[in-house]
């Protein structure tokens, strides 16, 4: 080998061994995307780690609760079942002590008692056959043949006392009066039978007007059904028509008393008349009276005021409306019937209108 093969090997050796002393800015790039890389995966492998490490606590301790759960609820059921048995025991002692039959076994049916006497069994695919020609249901969920059959008699009897009810605003026992024998008399007769007719063209007069009162609201456009006034009216009329029905269940019984029973019938009366202020004027009697009230000073010193004996009279001055909730209630109904009725019926005579 000459001299000059060598030198070249030697210089290329030096060459090779030497650091680069300039970079190209792709090769930095690269280098840094590389590193950016590496600590990435480094962090998602972190965090992957903390969060199996936090899902695997979290299935610990759900374990861990299920099962304190189950063994509250297998203590509460154990110590429900000891204090069962216990008293259990302690009524056997109780009835052997004082002589009476024993308990009956613990796992008998509820639905074996007998049926009350008088009725008959009826086969389940009849009783099937007869809910549905009532339109009910033929079995409930859970139902047996004998709570079947119990629910069969309740409809059944249910319907046989409805039937007997009229078909109006306060369903009641008594027969309707056609409207031209609805003009009650001048006077208050005392004899048993027209007593019921009185009550019974009472109930229908009342009746009408509930009725025409409930036409006249349900006529009424949508955007005054809706509306706070129109809201209020059918609000008013459904209360009256709540609070009459004690007044008609004491139509059915015949018990109204005279005191109240005289001037209803007055204003009723003056209210098929149109006379509605008269009618008002009754109305006013019947609940606020004509005893006397006091006024001011009634005793100066040791003397008394003249007439102040008549504070104290009772009698047919008395205020009805006072005497019990009840009464009261019915009372003012009938006030809002009258209000109704002059813009029904009104009158011909435009002095009778009430305020």
């Amino acid at each position: 080998m000459d001299f000059a093969s060598l030198m070249s090997k030697e210089i290329s050796k030096a060459s090779e061994a030497a650091p680069k002393k300039y970079l190209k800015r792709a090769e930095l790039e690269a280098e840094r995307e590389a590193a950016y890389i590496v600590s990435q995966k480094a962090l998602q492998a972190e965090r992957e780690e903390k969060a199996a490490k936090k899902r695997k606590l979290e299935e610990e301790e759900t374990a861990r609760n299920q099962e304190r759960e189950a063994k509250r609820k297998r203590l509460a059921e154990e110590s429900r079942k000891r204090r069962e048995e216990e008293d259990e025991r302690k009524e056997r002692a109780r009835r052997r002590r004082l002589g009476l039959p024993d308990l009956p076994p613990k796992g008998a049916d509820k639905e074996e008692t007998p049926l009350p006497e008088g009725e008959e069994d009826i086969p389940d695919p009849d009783l099937v056959l007869k809910l549905r020609a009532l339109d009910e249901p033929a079995r409930l969920f859970g139902e047996s043949h004998k709570s079947r059959l119990r629910r069969y008699r309740r409809l059944t009897q249910s319907t046989t006392t409805d039937a007997s009810l009229t078909q109006g605003p306060i369903p009641t026992t008594l027969l309707p009066v056609p409207e031209a024998d609805m003009k009650l008399p001048s006077s208050l007769l005392t004899d048993p039978a027209a007593l019921a007719f009185l009550y019974r063209q009472l109930a229908s007069y009342f009746t009408l007007i509930l009725t025409e009162w409930e036409i006249a609201l349900a006529q009424r456009p949508e955007s005054v059904k809706e509306s706070f006034q129109g809201k209020q009216a059918y609000t008013a009329m459904v209360q009256a028509r709540e609070n009459m029905r004690p007044l008609f269940r004491r139509f059915e019984r015949g018990d109204l008393e005279v005191g109240v029973l005289a001037p209803v019938v007055e204003i009723v009366r003056a209210a098929q008349e149109r006379r509605y202020v008269d009618a008002n004027d009754g109305y006013l009697t019947l609940s606020i009276g004509k005893a006397a009230w006091p006024i001011g000073v009634t005793m100066v010193g040791i003397h008394e005021r003249s007439a102040r004996e008549k504070l104290h009279e009772s009698g047919k001055g008395q205020a009805h409306i006072m005497s019990d909730e009840v009464t009261r209630k019915f009372l003012q109904s009938i006030k809002r019937c009258l209000s109704f009725a002059q813009t029904r019926w009104p009158p011909e005579d435009q002095l009778q209108l009430m305020g």
